[in-house]
């Protein structure tokens, strides 16, 4: 059996030793993650190199630099649980949707795959301790002293915004690592984009299958219409503006670790003043 195209280039980038718990967790602390942080992350295994142990020696990895004082959180959104007319990667057909509302299995915690979040967060919800909000396309999961405050009360109508896992980080003073990925990635300046005054700010109608009663219910909700292709821009600018970011490398992966709260008040005033 021929090897997978890239575990073989991870290799071939490794150099002299692959990545280990131990080597990632000394990379952690040399970027500045602490013991007690309540931590966000956002993550490319790939971009690591090749690690021994995969994903689960990520999240052990992260846990030992964080120590058992600290809470780790990760996203775990199933954004395919949603109005299936506003799929557009890939589009279904039309004579699919009322067959897809009636039919989708309802959100499950325990059950529901992620999607599109990498390997790290699907593993990382599946660990015996980890808690799960219970949203049907923005779910995030944590693990360690602050988890069920975390995971508690997020709001259908917020995912992303008030009532939700990001709101209750910026209110711990929690912070954020980037680990292979840029800001395109950073969900918590959505957090900012339901908080900043800007105009032109638009709900979409969307739904997702839930529980109501015992029964299963197609439900009909809004949401922000979310925006990241000026994030970056943004994260370049609060990384100049503030040197609050450190960045360095975490095994093969260029990674940014920051406050979450200077990021989204820095944020909110920057949309309001570039949207």
């Amino acid at each position: 059996m021929s090897e997978p195209t890239g575990e073989s280039n991870a290799i071939a980038r490794a150099g002299n030793s692959p990545a280990t718990v131990d080597s990632l967790a000394t990379d952690l602390r040399n970027l500045g993650v602490r013991p007690g942080m309540t931590l966000l992350v956002h993550s490319s295994l790939s971009s690591l190199g090749w690690v021994c142990g995969g994903a689960v020696a990520v999240i052990y990895a992260l846990q030992h630099a964080l120590g058992p004082e600290g809470t780790l959180v990760m996203p775990t959104h199933t954004c395919d649980l949603s109005e299936p007319s506003n799929w557009s990667n890939p589009p279904v057909p039309k004579s699919w949707w009322q067959s897809i509302r009636d039919s989708m299995p309802v959100f499950d915690r325990q059950l529901t795959p992620t999607r599109g979040m990498g390997q790290v967060p699907e593993t990382f919800r599946t660990q015996n301790g980890a808690l799960r909000s219970n949203h049907p396309h923005m779910s995030f999961s944590a693990r360690g002293p602050n988890a069920r405050l975390i995971t508690s009360d997020h709001a259908l109508e917020s995912g992303l915004g008030e009532h939700s896992p990001l709101s209750h980080i910026y209110d711990l003073e929690g912070s954020i690592l980037l680990l292979g990925v840029n800001h395109e990635s950073n969900t918590s300046i959505h957090l900012s984009e339901y908080r900043a005054d800007v105009s032109g700010k638009k709900r979409i109608r969307t739904g997702a299958p839930i529980m109501i009663d015992n029964c299963r219910q197609w439900c009909e909700f809004d949401e922000l219409d979310l925006e990241t292709a000026d994030f970056n821009r943004l994260g370049e600018e609060f990384a100049t503006a503030t040197q609050l970011v450190r960045s360095g490398n975490v095994g093969k992966a260029h990674s940014l670790l920051m406050p979450q709260r200077a990021l989204v008040d820095f944020a909110v005033t920057w949309m309001e003043a570039n949207r």
